[in-house]
């Protein structure tokens, strides 16, 4: 009995390799803006409500917060509560989760747009299954019932007395007297906290697209973030958007948002443009329900020994038998090649050589996903232009049932923006495309968020000063200087998380939890020792800097050959940041095993503790 299950995909010698490299660079370079991230606009001024206004829950009033906390974290979504959940874990309960939000849930309380789903396997993606004994409804669930699972995890941990929400940060400056950070907000708050930990996540604030004359469009405009179903009709749980039959829509975008949008868009409207410059990679869903059975015969440890297969299968070299777990899009590719290497009878494999036969298979997969169009797409012309000309992973991985089918009815045109770069330009009454005039009651913004932004668009915060007032974006203006990517020399007492210079798991809540655990121990540590302030040496982060560039893995050339997005900063290859920063080479669990270690020590070596200055008595 075989243990994997292959997808059928053409076979190499079928397949012009070298030719598709070409066409592949070809595509690349038609997309290409000069402007590369500044084609896009920031969320601000006209535009402000598209990030700062909150349509979902009304801002109660309070009294500005000018005390003391042990712990302020920023965000209250999936990285911040798994933070805050990891801090309750090490015995820190005097905390807030800051969020300008009006409840737990981050991304999931914002994005409540029609078709909304998780697109990862939802007993991966979903964090803390085993703690808060639930069970997804199905593989990829939707966004309300991620939502609503946050606030499971909120009770479970008991986070709602720490939440401050309808809040957004101003200010973050150190005090060397007090040794506190002084946490400055909109709401007139200036509290004493004795770490703060930046913990927005990746996904925090949506980006506009910079087309020309914008401004001038009279009709309705909203970003996919902010969904109004006060004009489409519908809701969050409600999928009828029965005011949009009489309107003529234009959503820009056909990424992982879009996808999920347009065919409630297509089934709904009057007529709906779909605006694309780069076509995704969209295989089919098979969504289907957890069976409870399965559910309830786990064992302890169940889902982080998913989340390391899944990791293995999208990211590493997977063990000889190893089985497929989550068997989707994410991880066809390496399946494909397991099932190829079982054939064979498992011979022995160098990483290299198995990343080799991995190349082949991308392109295979590719041609399958492209195959996959012509089938469901009627016009000719109409599929070529919706077929992904880039290697697996270039931009992210999709699936959906409805999606391309969309382009077969009459009442939906797709507008492939490749040549022109984007939209000539947008009029009172919709927007030009070669030449022409489409009009339109109603933009919808599938554009994304500031994900490789600079930092301060990205995190909207206008000062943060660590020692002698030095700027957080001053200092890594040329690029990260950390000390295991989650503390900063001249920035004590101050965490970090996400994408810098410590290492992601192919599931970004597993990324949370461990970097929360590691923060969680260095503050209770600190606690524990009596010191007022905790910063690593300027000689501990040169070495760890040093030693993370010495193992770096040098994947400059396939990213630079991608198709333009946030993965390679829009094309633009002198940018000093990307957007998983500078990982761990040898891994994610390697880069686990020696943070382990470092803990296990229990010498917080690299870090310097400062006692409090205590006076000298009196003669």
């Amino acid at each position: 009995m075989t243990i994997y299950n292959p997808t059928k995909c053409p076979p190499a010698s079928e397949i012009d390799i070298p030719a598709l490299h070409e066409k592949y660079l070809q595509e690349r370079d038609r997309r290409i803006k000069k402007d590369h991230n500044e084609q896009y606009i920031p969320a601000s001024g006209k535009w402000k409500d598209a990030y700062e206004t909150d349509p979902y829950t009304p801002v109660a009033p309070r009294d500005p917060i000018t005390g003391e906390t042990d712990v302020v974290i920023l965000g209250a979504g999936y990285c911040g509560m798994m933070v805050a959940a990891q801090l309750k874990k090490a015995g820190i309960d005097n905390f807030y989760n800051v969020d300008h939000g009006g409840g737990f849930g981050g991304t999931w309380y914002w994005n409540r747009y029609p078709g909304l789903q998780c697109d990862n396997d939802s007993l991966v993606y979903m964090p803390l299954l085993e703690e808060t004994g639930y069970m997804p409804s199905k593989k990829f669930c939707e966004g309300y019932e991620i939502h609503d699972h946050c606030q499971m995890i909120a009770d479970t941990f008991g986070l709602r007395d720490n939440a401050l929400f309808h809040t957004m940060i101003q200010s973050l400056k150190w005090d060397p007297e007090l040794n506190r950070w002084h946490v400055g907000t909109n709401r007139g708050d200036d509290i004493k906290a004795r770490f703060v930990v930046m913990a927005m996540g990746p996904l925090n604030k949506p980006k506009l697209p910079g087309i020309p004359g914008i401004d001038k469009f009279k009709g309705k405009i909203f970003h996919t973030a902010r969904w109004d179903y006060d004009y489409t009709g519908g809701g969050w749980r409600d999928t009828n958007l029965d005011k949009l039959g009489d309107k003529k829509v234009a959503i820009i975008g056909t990424g992982a948002t879009a996808i999920q949008v347009v065919p409630h868009l297509a089934r709904h409207a009057k007529h709906t443009y779909v605006v694309q410059r780069t076509p995704s990679t969209i295989d089919a869903r098979n969504n289907r329900p957890i069976d409870p059975e399965w559910f309830k015969s786990q064992k302890p440890g169940w889902q982080e020994e998913r989340v390391r297969n899944f990791h293995r299968f999208v990211f590493d070299m997977p063990e000889r038998g190893e089985p497929d777990m989550i068997q989707d899009i994410w991880t066809e590719v390496t399946r494909n090649v397991c099932a190829e290497r079982e054939a064979e009878g498992w011979p022995d494999m160098t990483p290299e050589e198995f990343a080799a036969k991995r190349e082949v298979m991308d392109y295979r997969v590719m041609e399958r996903l492209r195959n996959r169009v012509s089938e469901l797409v009627q016009d000719p012309e109409t599929a070529e232009a919706l077929k992904p000309y880039y290697r697996y992973q270039c931009k992210r991985p999709a699936s959906n049932d409805e999606f391309y089918q969309c382009f077969n009815q009459d009442n939906v045109d797709l507008i492939d923006v490749a040549e022109t770069r984007g939209l000539e330009e947008t009029t009172e009454n919709g927007f030009m495309y070669k030449g022409k005039e489409y009009e339109c009651d109603c933009i919808i913004l599938a554009s994304g968020y500031e994900v490789t932004s600079d930092l301060d668009r990205r995190w909207g915060i206008d000062t943060i000063e660590g020692e002698n007032g030095l700027s957080i974006y001053d200092y890594w203006r040329e690029g990260f200087q950390t000390f295991q990517g989650m503390t900063a020399h001249n920035f004590p007492n101050m965490f970090f998380t996400g994408f810098t210079q410590a290492s992601f798991n192919a599931s970004n809540s597993k990324t949370f939890i461990d970097q929360g655990f590691h923060i969680g121990y260095i503050a209770s540590e600190a606690l524990k020792r009596g010191a007022v302030r905790v910063e690593p040496s300027q000689e501990a982060q040169n070495a760890y800097i040093t030693h993370l560039r010495s193992i770096a893995v040098d994947n400059s050339e396939f990213v630079t050959e991608c198709t333009p997005s946030y993965f390679n900063n829009e094309g633009d290859d002198t940018k000093k940041r990307h957007i998983f920063g500078e990982p761990w080479g040898e891994g994610y669990y390697p880069f686990c095993e020696m943070l382990a270690k470092w803990r296990d020590a229990g010498k917080l070596e690299g870090l310097v503790l400062t006692q409090p200055e205590t006076l000298e008595p009196a003669e």
